[in-house]
């Protein structure tokens, strides 16, 4: 049966990332500074824009990199 312990981290880790994208995308809308922090990039001229979202961005690559590490130290265990 150990064999198996590694298969079943695997699976509840797939299911809580697949759990907190379905959030995201459900409520990710509704979060109101998503988007719009200081830092990020706005430019309208004429009839067209320009939006890169640097500060978002950043926040979560430095989020998803924690939860990458956790998850990583959680399966070394």
């Amino acid at each position: 049966m150990s064999g198996f312990e590694g298969f079943g981290k695997i699976l509840i880790i797939a299911g809580s990332v697949l759990t907190g994208v379905g959030l995201f995308f459900a409520f990710g809308g509704h979060i109101p500074f998503l988007g719009k922090l200081p830092g990020d990039i706005l430019i309208k001229k004429g009839g067209v824009s320009f939006y890169f979202p640097i500060i978002t961005c950043v926040l979560l690559s430095v989020g998803l990199t924690l939860i990458v590490n956790f998850v990583v130290r959680f399966m070394n265990r």
